[in-house]
């Protein structure tokens, strides 16, 4: 699966587009679905393709029900946090993480900014990132981002906060060119 690396515009991700079939559903929510998975996955595009992969599986799997639904967007989404969450636990005790870095950057603009970010967020741990990319990246609400994961809002806060410190001290460089 090959997705285009430029960036989607707040619109972008904002809007939920009104999906009819499965088809649909993929072709509008791909390329952001892509990136989340990439940005959880600590920018291991395979990783990332896997996830993609398993979450729209189970999501096919289970059309005839989340057609119905209100939001099917918001259902795969759910589908893909919750297949990222499930699947951290089951690498825990087998896989170690490499600290091998991506193959192609994903802003050709500036790859040493997408390097130190990168880098960054897997210097998060994997509850810490999820929290990141669902709060801030596919910018979902603190209300929303506890429904998804299963959390107090009061823990999501705290995860917030404690996360964005901790990318701050490894973006530090980041800072001071802004």
């Amino acid at each position: 699966m090959t997705i285009s690396t430029t960036d989607l515009s707040p619109t972008e991700r904002l809007s939920v587009p009104d999906v009819r079939s499965f088809d649909e559903l993929v072709s509008a929510t791909g390329r952001q679905f892509y990136r989340a998975s990439l940005l959880l996955t600590g920018g291991d595009h395979h990783l990332a393709e896997d996830l993609l992969q398993t979450t729209y599986a189970k999501v096919y799997a289970a059309w005839s029900r989340v057609s119905r639904a209100d939001d099917p967007v918001a259902y795969t989404r759910t589908v893909l946090t919750r297949t990222y969450v499930s699947h951290r636990r089951l690498r825990r005790s087998s896989e170690r993480p490499s600290d091998d870095l991506p193959d192609h950057p994903a802003d050709p603009a500036d790859p040493a900014l997408h390097l130190d970010l990168m880098a960054a967020l897997r210097a998060l741990s994997p509850s810490d990132r999820v929290v990141v990319v669902l709060r801030y990246w596919l910018d979902r609400s603190v209300a929303e981002t506890a429904a998804d994961l299963g959390l107090s809002e009061t823990a999501v806060r705290t995860r917030s906060r404690r996360a964005l410190a901790r990318l701050r001290l490894h973006l530090t460089d980041l800072d001071e060119e802004s």
